[in-house]
């Protein structure tokens, strides 16, 4: 397992962090609507064909997590995708599971699909180009959930997930959100997110899978966006690094947040607010989507003359959360911008 160890090393190194990629045809699709452009094939390719081919991004993303359809496509002139994120220095991942569907007799609470069939579709990611994999599992809160029986179902899929990505030579990133949804305290946050790490790391231990070559993916201690009381970098990072202490092994290479709905500077300061408390026994990085594209989206417009525009707000913002990584990220990075 020594190539995996390496490779989940090579995603959380000091000054990177992943860059998430795999939006689902209907997430991407919103995307796209909110700068009016049609959601094609063509359209969805030339927009990651800019993401991936901006100049000087590897110095600040590791990797990058593709969809099914992403890892199949070429550039407009037939280099692969892939292609162009290894010559920029990243390495290609995927998302590999089908989604979250109802967790039948348990209502409110969802279960992660796509374990029939993976390892075959493993074994062809793999011969694609990939060298790491994502699966996400879906945590509500709500009125009497999650239940246990709804964390330990997402805890066993992760884990099955992860055996096989090991077992096809992929490091697997497993990815339990806990959703900031709802009204609920950043305390009752900490207390799901808790459990929800204990369950999950219980299982890896049980099926035997080797910590030192997997990545956690997971949420920040966080209230519901609806609460009446919202939380500071500093009781985040708190309640955060309280989380991990209690429920993530040493073993774990590191620590890479979704940006869970955070606007962009939001995420970069709760970030930065983490590694600025450090040293930590894992490494704390990003592997975020919307909070790292958005602004890139918004200066690309889907237009081919504001290319360089949407990679110098990519790379910005690449560059902002690298800085955050070793807690180092100002106020004067963003409006030197």
């Amino acid at each position: 397992m020594a190539d995996l160890a390496e490779i989940a090393r090579a995603l959380v190194a000091p000054g990177k962090g992943i860059l998430a990629a795999d939006e689902s045809s209907g997430t991407i699709k919103k995307r796209f609507d909110s700068i009016d452009l049609e959601s094609t094939e063509d359209n969805r390719r030339a927009y990651r064909e800019m993401l991936f081919g901006t100049r000087g991004l590897g110095d600040y993303i590791s990797g990058v997590i593709l969809y099914d359809e992403t890892i199949r496509q070429s550039a407009s002139d037939g280099t692969p995708l892939t292609k162009i994120l290894t010559d920029n220095g990243m390495i290609p991942g995927i998302k590999v599971d089908t989604g979250s569907k109802p967790l039948s007799g348990f209502p409110g609470e969802e279960v992660t699909e796509g374990l029939d069939g993976l390892r075959d579709r493993l074994a062809e990611y793999a011969g694609l180009g990939a060298k790491f994999t994502k699966w996400r599992a879906v945590i509500n809160i709500g009125d009497g959930i999650p239940t246990r029986a709804g964390i330990r179902a997402n805890a066993h899929a992760l884990t099955r997930y992860a055996a096989l990505s090991q077992e096809a030579g992929l490091v697997p990133i497993v990815e339990p959100e806990v959703m900031m949804e709802g009204d609920h305290t950043i305390e009752r946050c900490y207390e799901v997110s808790k459990r929800t790490l204990l369950s999950l790391y219980e299982q890896l231990h049980a099926y035997r899978i080797d910590l030192a070559g997997s990545l956690l993916k997971t949420n920040m201690v966080v209230p519901g966006k609806k609460a009446g009381k919202q939380a500071t970098p500093a009781e985040i990072a708190e309640y955060t690094l309280r989380n991990f202490r209690e429920t993530v092994p040493v073993t774990v290479p590191g620590i890479v947040f979704l940006s869970g709905g955070q606007d962009d500077i939001p995420a970069t300061e709760n970030l930065n607010e983490m590694n600025k408390l450090g040293p930590h026994p894992w490494e704390l990085s990003f592997s975020y989507g919307r909070a790292l594209q958005a602004p890139s989206l918004k200066a690309w417009k889907g237009e081919s003359a504001n290319v360089e525009a949407g990679q110098r707000e990519l790379l910005h913002r690449a560059k902002c959360n690298g800085a955050a990584r070793d807690g180092k990220y100002t106020q004067q990075m963003e409006q030197a911008a």
